[in-house]
């Protein structure tokens, strides 16, 4: 029946007088199952199922996804139908548990919760003791005879109700509740007294109508249609909507609302509630771990309004009760054949279950528990490849910040690479190399934004802060490639470089970090910690090793790395990159003696010269591509020739220009004419890449001669070399085939010299929209394809990447993207240019290798993308390598 509801739903849009709303569970039947997720939400679904495995759940009732979704095309009203649907379920919500909805003989009371089908633990909303009121808690007091416990549940359901449907702040219920203990003189909740309770519950009254003008409602009914609407208004609050766009969660799920009888933990020393894993989320260690309150409700244990008992304590205090969890925890891993998180209630020694779900687990605890039911023959290696988030790879590979510790958050930013690092702050990249190597102390740039002239800088500190940029600017892009710790676009810090501080409003009060003040970064949330937070080092061990051995064991993508040094290809290397997919050499100028030489190739104003400059460059080059070369052994290495505008390499600022032209030798007058007249309104669309070898050749013949001298050298001593030449930028055929005939005659004069023979690759990278347009006649001449997806989507989207921090939000909120389309490739229309560039190019080259060495490379989406484009390879930075591996393995096996 829920099958063909949600079917029709979807065939007619939500708009059948027939559609079925509400599915009852109870009494060991429900009308929903485990696979029903999308309609029932996951907690709907996981009741139902509990419900028929027979195991004690209260009963109740699901209001499905369905309703909530018409609850929003309705303009927030209810669709027709669904109020009789709900009064027809109370009523055999009445018959079931013999109780009646608003007695004052026998009240039946019932929480009121979310469930979407996707978890977004504590981010929406629940009312517990619904029913209560003036009346019906005589009814519970003359019912339980526990005066004390009737008046509590009261004074919560004000609080909660008021909170979440009323939307007042629940500290002003906090403060009453303060305030009453201070003047009894009692510490704890549980102290209070009934009259004291009571009183409490007329104070919250009285809040209730100076807060909104009206008493507090009265009628259960009421109460219930309002609650349900507070539920169906929680999908969209904002804290469900920032944890779904940091899920890549969709908008459009709705959740459910589950109302079930309530059952009590606040009646006395047998009764208490509790939250408990089958599992240890934080190590993956087969133990029951958990923790419970006696006398007390649920949101006690997780708001940490007192301090909750270790499960193992249970067994002492109620043993028959623990016993029975234990079976039921156990059934549950079973069942579900995975780690579960359960929430449960003692209601004077009678177990109930509120909830099983798959637990939340750290990635150490997500990769063992993986590997150990393997071994326990719970599930098969390609089920448990699926238990693991490719993104929960990250807080393996990168130091992470103790969960336990306190900390002062000062700012947030983007989580631009992931990790944890720990610093003094400086300024520019000078100081950061001067502190780190001269004065050995661990350093944070920051900076309003890097260029490449901060590489070393960059390299040197321990993370980077820039308060300007994107997930893919320059800092973003350098730092996941160093494995470094990143947050950018951090508007709220304002930067002084001269006087070296920055100031944030730090909950409200200004603060200023100066040079030198210590604080942490957190790369993998954004946020900015004062001072220094404690750090916990990764370490693999032999389930992650066995773990990715699964992942390679699957027939997918091979997965190559973006390295520029010979130590980020060793890194790379041990996470296990089977290549290198990008080098970029423009990375390698500005090193030691090298920038010098770059400049003085700018600045000459003749050929004769700037082959001059070149030589004292190309031994340097040579050096570089040897050493990666070396490290690769064999696998191989696609090294794109220089890509950025010559602008990049020259000075900013007067102080900038006054050195350098002093390191020059030349006035600071002709320096600066230089520099304007490099100067581009538009450089990422100007005299860069392969139109720098139109006009200036020499550079692209001196990198080709270092490039092929050091493959040379390395075949005569007996070392495989696959060195794969990349021309960037290329939009027009005759740009490839001119620049590929200078390439080629450099190769053919270098092996002659050298008297080897090597293989020569030669191809392309597809950037620019209208090279995937002609990509059946590049491919005739070129040996393969690399997409570079950063410049793609920036030209295909008319976005400027580094500007688009300033209007992307707005878009995301307003639904016109669902995600940046630089951190997750836009499969619709950029996608759709590559499909049509492999298609073009296989047509007349079938066997045409073709990659992807853009961020998005890295990017579990969008490497699901390039396996069902039939792509060879992806390549990302050396720390998401095993993320990468692990994604291609889940695509191939998603594609079966």
């Amino acid at each position: 029946m829920a099958v063909a509801v949600e079917s029709q739903i979807k065939k007619e849009g939500s708009k059948s007088s027939m559609t079925k709303y509400v599915y009852f569970f109870g009494n060991g039947k429900a009308e929903g199952t485990k696979d029903q997720r999308s309609l029932l939400g996951g907690k709907g679904a996981n009741l139902a199922e509990m419900t028929n495995l027979g195991i004690p759940v209260p009963s109740g009732f699901t209001i499905s996804t369905v309703a909530c979704k018409e609850f929003y095309a309705l303009d927030k009203k209810w669709p027709a139908g669904l109020e009789e649907e709900i009064l027809e379920n109370l009523k055999k919500l009445e018959e079931t548990t013999g109780k009646k909805f608003g007695s004052k003989e026998n009240p039946l009371l019932v929480s009121v919760r979310s469930g979407a089908a996707v978890s977004l633990p504590g981010m929406m909303d629940t009312i517990l003791n619904l029913g209560l009121s003036e009346e019906t808690v005589k009814g519970l007091i003359k019912k339980s005879g526990n005066e004390r416990f009737a008046w509590d549940a009261y004074r919560r359901f004000i609080q909660m109700f008021g909170n979440v449907v009323l939307e007042m702040d629940h500290h002003g219920f906090e403060h009453l509740l303060a305030a009453k203990k201070k003047k009894l003189k009692v510490t704890e909740d549980t102290q209070l007294t009934p009259p004291a309770l009571k009183a409490l519950v007329d104070e919250y009254k009285a809040a209730v109508k100076e807060s909104t003008g009206k008493p507090f409602p009265e009628d259960p009914n009421q109460q219930l249609k309002l609650a349900c609407n507070a539920v169906f208004d929680s999908w969209n609050n904002d804290r469900a909507i920032t944890y779904r766009n940091l899920s890549k969660i969709p908008h459009d799920l709705g959740t459910g609302v589950n109302v079930q009888s309530m059952v009590f933990g606040n009646m006395g020393n047998t009764s208490g509630t509790g939250v408990a894993f089958t599992r240890d989320p934080g190590t993956g260690e087969k133990k029951f771990f958990g923790e419970y309150l006696m006398n007390a409700q649920g949101e006690d244990v997780v708001a940490g309004i007192r301090t909750p008992n270790p499960i193992s304590h249970l067994k002492k205090t109620l043993p028959e009760a623990y016993a029975q969890l234990e079976a039921i925890y156990q059934k549950l891993e079973k069942h579900f054949r995975d780690m579960q998180d359960l929430e449960f209630t003692i209601e004077d020694r009678k177990l109930f279950l509120l909830q099983t779900r798959s637990g939340k687990r750290s990635a150490a605890a997500a990769v063992k528990i993986a590997c150990d039911m393997v071994k326990e023959g719970m599930i098969g290696k390609e089920e448990a490849l699926t238990r693991v988030a490719p993104e929960q790879l990250d807080q393996l590979l990168h130091p992470t910040i103790d969960a336990k510790a306190k900390v002062k958050v000062i700012a947030k930013g983007l989580p631009a690479s992931p990790g944890a690092a720990v610093g003094q702050v400086v300024f520019n990249a000078e100081d950061a190399i001067e502190w780190s190597e001269e004065q050995s102390k661990k350093v944070v740039l920051v900076r309003r934004e890097t260029s490449p002239e901060d590489i070393g800088g960059m390299d040197a500190a321990q993370g980077i802060l820039t308060a300007t940029g994107g997930m893919t600017s320059h800092a973003a892009v350098v730092a996941r490639g160093m494995g470094k710790c990143c947050i950018a676009g951090c508007g709220a810090i304002h930067i002084d470089e001269k006087g070296k501080y920055f100031t944030v409003a730090a909950g409200g009060t200004p603060l200023k970090i100066r040079e030198g003040d210590v604080i942490t970064l957190n790369g993998s949330t954004g946020e900015v910690i004062l001072g220094e937070a404690k750090l916990m080092n990764p370490e693999l061990g032999e389930d992650f090793r066995q773990f990715m051995g699964w992942a390679d064991a699957v027939p997918r993508l091979k997965v190559r790395t973006n390295a520029d040094t010979p130590e980020d290809s060793r890194i790379a290397r041990e996470f296990g990159a089977e290549g290198i997919g990008l080098c970029r050499t423009e990375h390698m100028f500005f090193g030691e003696n090298r920038l010098k030489a770059v400049r003085e190739m700018i600045l000459a104003d003749n050929e004769k010269d700037r082959i001059k400059a070149l030589h004292k460059l190309e031994p340097l080059q040579k050096a570089d591509f040897k050493g990666i070369f070396k490290a690769m052994a064999g696998l191989p290495v696609t090294i794109r020739l220089l890509d950025p505008p010559l602008h990049e390499f020259l000075p900013k600022g007067e102080k900038e220009l006054k050195k350098v032209a002093k390191d020059l030798k030349i006035s600071v007058k002709e320096l600066a004419k230089k520099v304007q007249s490099l100067h581009e309104v538009n450089p990422m669309l100007g005299h860069r890449g392969c139109r720098l070898a139109v006009t200036y050749p020499e550079i692209y013949k001196m990198q080709a001669q270092a490039i092929f001298e050091a493959a040379c050298e390395l075949a005569k001593g007996g070392q495989r070399v696959v060195p794969e030449v990349m021309i960037p930028l290329v939009g027009i055929l005759g740009e490839f085939t001119s620049i590929k005939e200078d390439i080629l005659r450099v190769a053919e004069e270098v092996m002659a010299r050298q008297k080897i023979k090597i293989e020569v690759l030669v191809g392309t990278m597809i950037e620019i929209p209208r090279a995937t347009l002609i990509a059946d006649q590049i491919a005739k001449e070129a040996e393969f394809f690399s997409f570079g997806t950063n410049d793609l989507t920036q030209m295909t989207f008319g976005f400027s990447r580094d500007d688009i921090g300033k209007f992307l939000p707005f878009y995301i909120q307003k639904g016109l993207l669902k995600v940046d389309p630089f951190v997750s490739l836009d499969q619709t229309g950029v996608g759709k240019l590559i499909e049509l560039a492999v298609t073009k190019g296989r047509g007349v080259k079938p066997q045409l290798k073709v990659g992807i060495c853009g961020e998005h490379g890295g990017d579990p989406s969008s490497i699901e993308f390039c396996h069902r484009a039939q792509l060879d390879y992806v390549s990302c930075s050396p720390y998401r390598v095993p993320i990468a591996r692990l994604a291609a393995a889940q695509a191939a096996l998603k594609g079966k």
